[in-house]
């Protein structure tokens, strides 16, 4: 196999998570993971919440997760195409995360040819989640108009505020260990929507639900949910004849 021929998929890393016991520990697992992915990596996807809370003030950024982006910015440096798709915990990114570290930035559903093979991609919010007032909050987010009167309030303020809302929020929901998404799932319902309105897919990958998932739908395409890189550590990797999902070395 050629060098830099392989392309990797991970989501839900929360970086700087307070429900995390050792947040430096697991910042320098990812770190590591980063760069033994460096020889053999094309292609990195980042599938949504990479950070627990991120907010970009016009020029100022949230302290921390220094080796991270170091590590992430030579991947780039080095050839490396790193993809960084929105999550719920990460919508805020701006221009620093492009700029400064040569990634691109999307927010919604992206569609990739990657050597032969179609890929449709999302964190999972956008397309899996039925919940009405997980919409509402989600529209509200994505306010231009409400981010700018958050970002006039102190972060003093609002980083304490966010970490606890995310603590709150991942105490009050365990994700249920299944190895099938039931048909009537929103995820396998936007999928085989895709599927009739705009032809054959190979793969898509979710994140958000923090379940590690592979299953058919429609004829041939499959459907991955990611994990997470905090607990299950997991990721998939692709290389040009199949994807696999794999667990790092912690």
């Amino acid at each position: 196999m050629s060098e830099r021929s392989l392309t990797y998929f991970i989501s839900d890393l929360h970086l700087g998570a307070k429900y995390i016991s050792d947040p430096r520990q697991h910042e320098a697992i990812i770190t590591r993971w980063l760069r033994s992915i460096a020889p053999t990596a094309k292609r990195l996807y980042l599938l949504g919440d990479v950070m627990d809370y991120w907010f970009e003030y016009r020029s100022v950024v949230p302290r921390g997760h220094v080796r991270f982006l170091g590590a992430l910015a030579e991947l780039a440096d080095a050839g490396v195409e790193v993809t960084w798709l929105k999550g719920n915990h990460d919508i805020w990114i701006y221009d620093y995360i492009p700029s400064e570290l040569g990634v691109k930035v999307v927010d919604g559903i992206l569609r990739e040819d990657i050597d032969g093979k179609t890929f449709v991609m999302e964190h999972g919010d956008g397309c899996g989640e039925m919940r009405r007032s997980y919409r509402a909050m989600r529209r509200l987010f994505r306010c231009r108009a409400c981010q700018r009167l958050f970002a006039m309030i102190h972060p003093g303020l609002t980083v304490p505020f966010a970490h606890s809302w995310s603590s709150h929020s991942r105490k009050a929901y365990t994700a249920p260990v299944i190895n099938q998404l039931a048909s009537d799932d929103a995820l396998v319902v936007f999928a085989e929507q895709y599927l009739r309105q705009h032809g054959h897919v190979d793969y898509f990958i979710f994140g958000h639900r923090h379940q590690l998932i592979e299953q058919k739908v429609g004829s041939d395409s499959h459907l991955i949910i990611l994990g997470d890189a905090f607990k299950l550590f997991s990721y998939a990797v692709f290389d040009g004849q199949e994807l696999r999902l794999c667990q790092m070395t912690k």
